[in-house]
């Protein structure tokens, strides 16, 4: 026997191991239980490099000051972390490379198991000798006295769901054997069940290593790339308008969201979605997940020029308030605004104009930025600051809108998924619910000898009660004779 031989020998045990299966599942449940604990980078960063290196750094600010007895671990941590890829377990490629050899075990123990499975359906021996129907064996039983031929006997069977499938006359001996299965075929269900296994385990794959998934915030009027900037063929949304109906109490009837998606300049698809009904296009899912309020602002610089107008999008809070925070186009000034009512009731806007300012090493990952106070001023709806106090700029509230927020799923691996789940529940229901049941039944003369086996899911003992109650019935309207049980089944 060559080397290559017997490695793929060893190679064959070892997928075809059940303890070797075990060790991965585990192994992937542990997997799943941190990636469950620990909080994983959305999909949509493991696509776009800026956002990763934005859900480090974030994580560095979450994790550094992890200190047990004084020992600073918190950096080395999410570096380690970060590496063994634990904030993208689902992606990473050890986790993949786990569901791949899962896959290919269960596939290997298939193989293995199958022609074992096929040979389980085959009908067995039907001419069983005497002893066979001895009724001190269990699920056993005589009727004697019981004048049935052939055909009365495979009507009983019939009518008790067997499928008939042989019999065997031996004239000499005066003896008929009739052998009746139910479900036959039903044992290689369980292939239908390895079969949605793989499907499942492959589609969440697929879902992993190429879907996608990202939420987006868009304002009234205001358009949003799906993908990264510089994607191909990138879908753009459209917030065409945000509507909150009333009921009459006073509590949100329902939130609508008419969206459009373009692509290439083009609309290419139109749709007021809801929280439970999205809009698909293109394998794309559009979500109505959530919503915020957001303030229109016209903004000219200290020369005059316009260079914003639209809405800003109040999607953070300062002190329980609405706020939001823009850069002013071409320029280095921050804009903070808090949304904030007066005593009376009157909504005010603050605005405040952060400027850049020192840049501070902690001795941590990246640097912290101190911004300067340039301004601070309050405006009210339809109102415009005093440039003099807002450092040159004009900068007007137009008006308040909301913006809506948007879950956008891709998830190629979908499909094979339900389709994974119809075969397990297929492969599932007919093992359990359809379990194969065999009866023999041996006609000599007046007496009739049956037996009956079945997979333990079924009660045998039951079955077969049921089955030569079925034969003595047959035999008292055939005869004026009730057929007497001389001998009582077998008990297990």
């Amino acid at each position: 026997m060559g080397l290559l031989d017997r490695l793929g020998r060893a190679a064959w045990a070892t997928l075809t191991s059940v303890r070797f299966a075990v060790i991965l599942i585990i192994l992937i449940a542990v997997a799943g239980l941190i990636g469950t604990v620990v909080r994983q980078f959305p999909s949509a960063a493991l696509h776009d490099p800026a956002m990763y290196a934005r859900e480090v750094a974030d994580m560095h600010v979450r994790w550094d000051g992890i200190q047990p007895l004084g020992v600073r671990i918190g950096p080395a941590m999410v570096d380690v972390f970060e590496r063994l890829g634990l904030f993208r377990i689902f992606s990473a490629p050890w986790f993949l490379l786990l569901l791949v050899v899962l896959v290919i075990a269960i596939v290997c123990c298939t193989l293995e198991r199958t022609p074992r499975l096929w040979q389980q359906t085959r009908p067995g021996r039907i001419d069983q000798p005497s002893a066979f129907f001895d009724p001190r064996l269990s699920d056993r039983a005589v009727l004697e006295s019981a004048a049935l031929d052939a055909a009365a006997v495979r009507r009983v069977l019939r009518g008790r769901h067997f499928r008939v499938i042989r019999r065997v006359d031996d004239a000499e001996a005066g003896v008929t054997w009739l052998q009746g299965d139910r479900n036959q075929y039903h044992k290689l269900a369980t292939l239908i069940s390895h079969l949605g296994l793989v499907l499942f385990l492959l589609g969440g794959a697929v879902t992993v290593a190429f879907g996608f998934e990202t939420v987006v915030f868009v304002g009234e009027g205001q358009t949003a790339p799906v993908q990264p900037v510089g994607t191909k063929d990138n879908l753009l949304v459209r917030n065409n308008g945000f509507r909150m109906p009333l009921n009459p109490n006073g509590t949100p009837a329902d939130f609508v969201t008419d969206l459009s998606v373009f692509q290439g300049g083009q609309e290419i698809a139109r749709k007021d979605i809801r929280v439970n009904d999205p809009l698909e296009v293109q394998g794309y899912v559009f979500h109505q997940n959530t919503f915020g309020p957001s303030v229109d602002l016209t903004i000219h610089d200290p020369a005059g020029a316009l260079v914003w107008t639209g809405p800003l999008l109040l999607d953070d809070e300062v002190a329980d308030f609405p706020s939001g925070f823009m850069t002013v186009p071409g320029s280095d000034v921050g804009l903070l605004t808090v949304l904030t009512r007066n005593p009376d009731g009157v909504a005010l806007l603050v605005l405040q104009g952060i400027g850049m300012g020192d840049t501070i090493d902690d001795g941590l990952p990246g640097t912290e930025v101190v911004g300067v106070d340039l301004f601070r001023t309050v405006v009210t709806l339809g109102g415009m600051a005093d440039p003099v106090q807002t450092g040159g700029y004009g900068i007007r509230w137009d008006g308040a809108s909301s913006w809506t927020g948007m879950v956008i799923k891709n998830d190629p691996g979908a499909p094979v998924i339900w389709f994974a789940f119809v075969c397990l529940m297929i492969g599932l229901g007919l093992t359990f619910y359809f379990p194969r049941r065999r009866a023999w039944v041996r006609i000599e003369g007046d007496t009739l000898r049956v037996a009956v086996l079945a997979d333990r899911y079924v009660d045998v003992r039951r079955e077969l009660q049921g089955l030569t109650d079925a034969l003595r019935r047959a035999a008292a309207s055939a005869s004026p004779v009730t057929a007497a049980d001389t001998t009582t089944p077998g008990t297990p």
